[in-house]
């Protein structure tokens, strides 16, 4: 007798497929981001997936990380994001009806929402939300300030994280009635905020591309795909934060000590987390 898709994937190891191609570029620090989380992952072409030579279904969470896939050309994210819709569409379909998990980092973010994989509102794959050109007209590469708008698996035990950003089409947008929704069903998990937690109000630099609502990342209806356009793999430990000494004076004053690592892989931790629990 089979067994379901629900116990495959329970049964499956909690082993990540980091997803690759022609101008992809973060896929080491994504990597090396699971790792010290405590997971395992895979770097693989989308190449070797279209040619069977490795297989969605014995992957837990894929991670469409940051980049410009194919140098952004027909837009961001588009390009490779036809690349999967042609080749890998059932196969994600497959993936994503088992008790799986996926993540887009900034292009990763484009490409899901692309293929319309956010919101997906009643499991509809259709495209109702765009990353625009950054409010300013140029590629914004600077610190920001994240707060959690929701809580879920993803923003577990977070109340900040400051991360880079390192984009051009970072600008969220989505009419009033998708907007009104993605608040109703708490589907905005991160919004960009001040360094007290206030609101950036669409206001530069907290809110670096002028992203509607502050939007910096929204995950699915059912919470099991989320999209970010900010970087907290290329922030892991404390010193890559911007003002690290700063913050390493004032916990001496207070008799701590720096911790080694960031917030920004408790991101990270609580994917690992959710699929223990799962056990």
């Amino acid at each position: 007798m089979g067994i379901s898709k629900q116990n495959r994937a329970t049964q499956l190891a909690e082993k990540a497929i980091i997803m690759s191609g022609y101008g992809i570029n973060s896929e080491m620090e994504t990597r090396e981001a699971l790792k010290r989380a405590g997971m395992a992952s895979d770097i693989v072409h989308i190449n070797d997936l279209i040619d069977k030579r490795k297989l969605l279904s014995d992957y837990r969470l894929v991670i469409f990380p940051g980049g410009f896939a194919y140098g952004d050309d027909t837009g961001a994210g588009n390009a490779y994001a036809n690349r999967v819709r042609n080749n890998l569409w059932d196969e994600l379909g497959e993936f994503l009806d088992g008790d799986n998990l996926v993540l887009g980092i900034c292009n990763g973010f484009q490409i899901l929402a692309n293929l319309g994989l956010l919101p997906a509102f009643g499991r509809k794959y259709e495209r109702n939300i765009a990353l625009m050109p950054n409010r300013t007209g140029v590629l914004e590469c600077r610190y920001v300030t994240l707060k959690p708008a929701a809580e879920n698996l993803w923003t577990r035990g977070i109340e900040r994280i400051r991360c880079p950003i390192a984009h051009g089409e970072g600008n969220f947008y989505c009419t009033d009635e998708v907007l009104r929704k993605l608040k109703e069903k708490k589907m905005i998990c991160f919004q960009y905020a001040r360094e007290d937690l206030s609101a950036a109000n669409g206001e530069f630099p907290y809110n670096p591309n002028g992203a509607l609502a502050d939007i910096a990342g929204i995950t699915s209806e059912d919470g099991k795909v989320l999209g970010l356009m900010p970087h907290p793999e290329r922030a892991m430990e404390s010193t890559g934060l911007y003002d690290w000494p700063l913050q390493k004076e004032l916990l001496k004053r207070a008799g701590k000590a720096l911790p080694s690592e960031s917030m920004n892989l408790r991101l990270f931790r609580n994917i690992v987390g959710h699929f223990r629990e799962k056990r």
